[in-house]
């Protein structure tokens, strides 16, 4: 399957790993927590990294659900109900 070739970016973070990018803003939200200890911060992170995912593939593939079950190694229920539990899916989808 090949992926459509987005735009080139001028704005693109260099090429850090996402585990690093991630590793700084975790240190950065406890930074700002300021001694606070979090809650749930598991299902935090997961949130707010499965959303920008799945707007990103979606975008990437045009909407194709098939495509982007294909891309992310889900099934398309699955994605669907993920979809579905972000916000992404409008009433006309849930059919």
């Amino acid at each position: 399957m090949s992926i459509p070739q987005s735009e080139p970016l001028d704005d693109l973070l260099s090429a850090t790993p996402l585990r690093d990018q991630v590793r700084e803003s975790l240190r950065i939200y406890f930074h700002n927590l300021g001694g606070q200890a979090p809650s749930h911060l598991y299902e935090l992170v997961l949130s707010e990294v499965e959303a920008p995912l799945l707007e990103t593939v979606m975008a990437l593939v045009g909407g194709n659900q098939t495509r982007a079950a294909a891309i992310l190694g889900l099934n398309r229920g699955t994605l669907r109900k993920k979809l579905r539990q972000h916000g992404f899916l409008d009433q006309a989808d849930r059919a």
